[in-house]
């Protein structure tokens, strides 16, 4: 055979593996066209989710990526729609609306995680998926913390730009507003007073807010222990205040004898910091009516699941406390929630927005209730999503439980930015994606996507433009939310604080007992030291008395005698009134 022979053989060859390369990709494009399709009327068979239509056709060639991408995110059953793929290379980057990117709605009690830097739009994509889970008839709750997300309860309104982006991805965008349920820490801004009881919020949360270290919260937690065995109720911070002040006192070190010791140094420490923090307003947030965490998983009479939103911008200078009281509402929902298993969908998804506020300083104990909260909660039926600037914001071991992952443009302007990125990149699937070039150049509104399948594999990296709110951008006006929260069912159950019998009152009473005891004694103590002097002077009268008794008349000893017994009586009478 001769050379040009050989190298026809290859090129025919070569022909053949090409011919047979695209027909394998056209098989598995109609393939993953075929799922999308059953996804896509499984979605739109879904009564509580909103319609959509197909998506356009896609225009221009496509990557392999695009086949990689469809396939992997036809999912069965009822999806979140996050947005569609972008296909090319930037600055030519063109959204492919057949290549739609999902996350099961079943495995959203799989957790998941929204990241970037300020000004990248991780707040509309809450308010994406917020939207469409509450659509659903799933609950959500989630932390205002600027006061924009309050738009999920106003329709958007269109305008050309956005029907233009909306039309490109596939999306057929129609305004909508979701229930919504304002909720405010103690009241303090617009929404129902969100209350908890000293008690109930524990020492180790407690030690978080407070800045205490591992010894001092060590001794918190003893003063806890000492308050429920003497049936002192910590209802607020008086009580707690109350409680320290009993223990360094005499009659307070001697009933701890036997629980162990509580330094008086330790004490000032807390007693400072309770000051310091009831200053900055706190005493608002701890008292009567405690919140109720069932409150957070009704339903609106459509289906839909209600959006319970807390209002924080009235506390946004104290991330630390409404961070950990985000803790909080999670930890009681761990305890008191039954065991659901795995589910269609997720009983309620809680959005934790300013998460490094959460994990910043956290001692051992505190990161260990987060972890483990995180790790057994989905058992109950609640999806979890982490809202933050960084992946690395998140400890490794809450990290690895999170399913879904969109990350949004992360900025390495500084060495440790640079570091974080690459620690960000080596979390990820293996992908074709350049990662530390892509995540510096996502554009407003752009993610790189990747999540838990509904068969809890990872899907394929998706470089993705995501959806639009279908509520308002802006913030819903103050005086609609105003109206909102007096209109609430819930305003009579939680409106008005009470102040019950606590540890502070019984501590008080039990004072003011001692006192009454102590001044009772004193006066005892008084009238048996009169009573023993006028004994000792009777005696040196006595001779003299009988003396003069017997020159007496019988009529004169008996004047005498009653004019004796009548003192006495007087003496007596007086000690009397006097105690």
């Amino acid at each position: 055979m001769t050379t040009s022979d050989d190298a026809r053989a290859a090129a025919d060859e070569a022909a053949r593996a090409a011919a047979e390369a695209l027909a394998a990709a056209q098989a598995a494009q109609q393939r993953a066209d075929e799922l999308a399709a059953v996804a896509a009327d499984a979605a739109r068979a879904s009564s509580a989710a909103p319609a959509e239509v197909a998506p356009p056709a896609d225009a221009g060639p496509r990557s392999e990526i695009v086949d990689v991408v469809t396939a992997g995110y036809a999912f069965e059953g009822a999806v979140i729609e996050m947005g569609a793929l972008l296909d090319g290379t930037p600055p030519d980057l063109a959204p492919v609306p057949s290549a739609q990117i999902r996350i099961p709605l079943a495995m959203l009690n799989r957790h998941g995680l929204v990241a970037g830097a300020t000004g990248t739009g991780k707040t509309k994509t809450l308010q994406v998926l917020a939207e469409q889970i509450s659509a659903h008839g799933v609950p959500v709750f989630a932390a205002d913390i600027k006061g924009d997300l309050s738009g999920i309860a106003t329709a958007g309104v269109a305008d050309d730009k956005l029907l233009a982006r909306t039309s490109s991805i596939g999306q057929q965008w129609q305004p909508a507003a979701s229930p919504t349920e304002y909720y405010a820490l103690g009241g303090i801004g617009t929404g129902l007073p969100v209350r908890a009881t000293v008690e109930a919020f524990g020492p180790t949360l407690l030690a978080k807010v407070l800045g205490l270290n591992a010894t001092q919260e060590s001794s918190l937690g003893l003063v806890f222990h000492y308050a429920r065995t003497a049936s002192l109720p910590l209802v607020d911070l008086a009580d707690l205040r109350a409680v320290l002040t009993h223990l360094t006192s005499d009659a307070g070190k001697a009933e701890l004898k036997g629980l162990g010791g509580l330094s008086s140094a330790t004490v000032g420490v807390i007693l400072r910091e309770l000051i310091g923090f009831a200053d900055e307003g706190a005493d608002e947030f701890f008292g009567l009516p405690a919140i109720e965490v069932s409150d957070f998983l009704r339903t609106a009479p459509d289906g839909r699941g209600i959006v319970s939103l807390l209002e924080v911008p009235g506390v946004q200078d104290k991330p630390a406390l409404f961070s950990t009281f985000l803790m909080y509402l999670l930890r009681r929902l761990f305890d008191e929630l039954p065991e659901v298993g795995d589910a269609d969908k997720p009983r309620l998804v809680f959005f934790f927005d300013e998460a490094h506020l959460l994990f910043a300083d956290a001692s051992d104990d505190f990161l260990e209730t987060i972890t483990q909260t995180v790790r057994l909660i989905r058992s109950k039926g609640v999806g979890i999503f982490f809202v933050t600037q960084t992946p690395k914001d998140v400890p490794g071991d809450v990290l690895a439980q999170l399913g879904s992952r969109v990350q949004h443009q992360l900025r390495a302007h500084t060495p440790d930015a640079a570091k974080a990125l690459r620690a960000t990149v080596s979390t990820y699937p293996t992908t074709t994606y350049d990662l530390e070039e892509v995540l510096t150049s996502l554009g407003i509104g752009e993610a790189i996507v990747t999540v838990m399948s509904d068969k809890g594999a990872p899907t394929p990296v998706a470089w993705t433009r995501l959806r639009a709110p279908q509520g308002s951008m802006e913030p819903t006006p103050s005086a609609q939310m105003d109206a909102a929260v007096a209109g609430s069912p819930l305003a009579a159950k939680y409106g008005s604080a009470t102040d019950p019998r606590s540890a502070s009152e019984i501590l008080a009473e039990r004072d003011a007992a001692d006192s009454a005891a102590s001044q009772q004694a004193a006066d005892d103590a008084r009238v048996r030291k009169e009573a023993e002097r006028i004994e000792k002077q009777a005696p040196r009268r006595a001779p003299r008395t009988t003396r003069r008794s017997q020159k007496m008349s019988p009529v004169d000893r008996a004047v005498g005698e009653a004019s004796r017994t009548l003192a006495r009586e007087l003496v007596k009478n007086l000690f009397r009134r006097r105690r």
